[in-house]
């Protein structure tokens, strides 16, 4: 079994799939005309900007949703991974796909929006990689294989964020809890994190939204505080340390300048899983948020690519590199062993609790360990969010909702026992399979925005134009020749007709909180 699981990592995370998403980013940030370094200050305005109602979120609570996704095992466990497998100019290759990836990211989710929809069982906006595969194109022959697409898309995203990724969430905390708190067992944290993932999950996207947007951001601004600290004190080496990054990531280090291959690679990866700017998995926070036009939650989204690795990621990279905690080891071995860091330390968490180690003694086991449990507790509970979006699209054409039902509870019992099992310890695998599951959604996802992409320029277009003129936002795809989105267009006829609110009032707000009037429902 692992011959096989190394054999498909080896196979999914090909240089090809390195150079598309590299590729496929630079080609957005031309054809957007670099919007992810232009429109910054819009991006700020748009995240505390607007409510919520009672069909969809506020942008801040889709930010906060979505950085519970990107922000988990993979910026704490995950950078170190790249820095020991890729050496240190690894994170510059995760802030390259960061900077390209921020436009990938505002495409995909400026789409998700255009074409998301009403879940008729919940009334609440639901959308992402699989609404907008099958509805961009569906007026024409491309409508069928695109369709057929969409639900190849679904499924495989179900047994990815349902089976494959939550373990190396699970196995990293449970890891870090057990080593910061000896007397704990593995299976005690399993049996606590299915139950109270339960009862988050059984209550449903207003639910998740709410979570997640108490526990984002006081978790991350904590962890960059004490990160800062731990620089501080080590300022002295941050020359050193920059200079480090930048040799090793463009082959000039003496030492690490023979690894390239692996730094590009380890970067990309772990970049990718971190930020998922093009996994797909972005657009369904997007879709579910309540905004005048489609480019506004795209902008957030793109911000969200920044928190995560500009600020997150590069916080632990900082943490293990100026203090020295890392150990650099390839196929062909250790190249370069840190005297200062414990014999035997695993990459991974461990290396970030002995570099908190230096400042706050004894003390760094204990905060990563915290900070780990809720970085990944808030993806996990993400995850289910997605899953679930995925299967809802994937049964559409089950009209019996007893079975709709059943199928969602057997959804629900499957990631609970993966979490469980997750905390039991993966051997080894965890990051491996979860590999394998990001990769083939990235697979997919930044294949298929290729070929669907202009609708999202088109909005972007229009966005920029109204903005110029003064005006806020608002998005009618008729007038840009923009087919298939018909929330959009029922939302513009009722505002034709009076019969829907206009959205600037709820625009003008700071966040929501859920009681402002909801768009009324033209079905």
């Amino acid at each position: 079994m692992d011959a096989f699981i190394e054999w498909a990592d080896t196979v999914v995370w090909s240089p090809a799939l390195v150079w598309l998403c590299l590729g496929a980013g630079l080609l957005f940030t031309i054809r957007a005309k670099l919007v992810q370094f232009s429109q910054i200050p819009n991006m700020i305005r748009n995240l505390v900007q607007g409510g919520s109602s009672r069909d969809g979120i506020s942008p801040f609570q889709a930010l906060t949703m979505s950085l519970s996704g990107r922000v988990g095992a993979g910026n704490i466990a995950g950078v170190a991974v790249a820095i020991a497998s890729g050496g240190p100019g690894a994170v510059m290759w995760m802030w390259i796909v960061a900077l390209l990836g921020a436009a990938t990211s505002f495409v995909e989710s400026t789409l998700g929006q255009i074409y998301k929809e009403r879940d008729p069982r919940t009334g609440e906006y639901r959308g992402g990689p699989a609404f907008y595969f099958e509805r961009v194109y569906r007026h024409t022959w491309a409508g069928v294989p695109l369709k057929i697409y969409a639900w190849i898309f679904a499924v495989v995203s179900v047994i990815a964020l349902g089976i494959f990724l939550p373990g190396i969430q699970t196995d990293t905390m449970s890891g870090a809890l057990t080593s910061a708190f000896p007397a704990l067992d593995r299976w005690m944290i399993g049996v606590f994190l299915a139950i109270v993932l339960g009862i988050i999950i059984i209550g449903g996207v207003k639910r998740i939204a709410h979570f997640t947007a108490t526990v984002v951001p006081i978790m991350a601004i904590g962890y960059i505080i004490v990160a800062l600290i731990v620089l501080l004190a080590n300022a002295s080496e941050i020359p050193s340390m920059l200079r480090l990054i930048f040799d090793s990531a463009f082959g000039a280090h003496a030492v690490f300048g023979g690894i390239l291959g692996y730094a590009v690679d380890q970067g990309v990866r772990r970049g990718i899983y971190s930020n998922e700017a093009g996994q797909g998995t972005g657009p369904h926070a997007a879709a579910a948020t309540e905004v005048s036009h489609p480019a506004k939650q795209g902008l957030v989204q793109a911000f969200a690519v920044y928190i995560d690795t500009l600020i997150v990621c590069s916080a632990t990279a900082f943490l293990i590199l100026s203090t020295g905690m890392f150990q650099v080891e390839t196929d062909d071995g250790v190249i370069d062993h840190a005297t200062n860091l414990p014999e035997g330390a695993e990459a991974g968490a461990p290396y970030t609790q002995h570099a908190l180690d230096t400042v706050f003694a004894g003390a760094g086991s204990i905060f990563v360990a915290i900070a780990l449990t809720f970085f990944a507790f808030s993806t996990l509970v993400y995850y289910y969010y997605m899953a679930e979006t995925n299967l809802t699209y994937a049964m559409r054409k089950v009209k019996s909702t007893s079975v709709q039902r059943a199928l969602l509870a057997v959804l629900q019992v499957v990631i609970l026992i993966v979490v469980f099992y997750g905390a039991m310890g993966a051997e080894g695998r965890a990051w491996s399979i979860g590999d394998i599951g990001v990769g083939i959604m990235a697979w997919l996802n930044i294949v298929g925005i290729l070929l669907i992409q202009q609708p999202a320029f088109k909005a972007l277009k229009d966005y920029r134009a109204q903005m110029k003129a003064g005006k806020d936002p608002q998005f009618d795809p008729r007038t840009l020749g923009v087919r298939n989105a018909e929330f959009w267009e029922e939302r513009a006829d009722a505002i034709a007709n009076g019969t829907h609110p206009e959205s600037g009032p709820q625009d003008s707000g700071s966040g929501g909180d859920g009681d402002q009037p909801a768009p009324v429902p033209v079905r």
